[in-house]
């Protein structure tokens, strides 16, 4: 099955930068993953406060959650934690394999782990982010 023709699915999660690698390794993690997410077929928005990632992906059901499960097995993220997922019917981030931004406020992650599905969601939709 071809990725267009299946259905799209989204996953919301923060998971907690391991502190043995250097905060370089971040511009790494990005540029892997948007080479990687465009051959996938998978779009989304990733976000890191100096501590934690916070990353919506979406795309295939089957791409997203194998993708999720690669995140789960890289030393470099710790506790990662599904906030939401679901299906969905359009992309909020089709024009980017991978947005990436950093956030001022070092608590806005750890303040979205206490939420789960939707209000997640819009809670993670409402952070102040600047797209690279």
């Amino acid at each position: 099955m071809s990725h267009s023709s299946q259905p799209l699915y989204e996953i919301l999660y923060t998971s907690l930068f391991s502190q043995d690698q250097p905060l370089s390794a971040i511009a790494s993690i990005a540029s892997h993953a948007r080479r990687e997410n465009l051959r996938r077929g998978i779009t989304g928005l990733l976000v890191f406060d100096g501590q934690r990632f916070g990353q919506q992906l979406e795309g295939p059901e089957d791409e997203v959650r194998a993708l999720l499960q690669r995140i789960r097995d890289d030393p470099r993220h710790l506790y990662v934690e599904v906030l939401h997922d679901g299906p969905i019917t359009l992309r909020r981030f089709r024009n980017f394999s991978l947005a990436f931004s950093t956030l001022e406020d070092a608590t806005a992650l750890e303040r979205l782990q206490s939420l789960r599905g939707l209000t997640a969601l819009r809670a993670f939709s409402d952070l102040p982010v600047e797209l690279e």
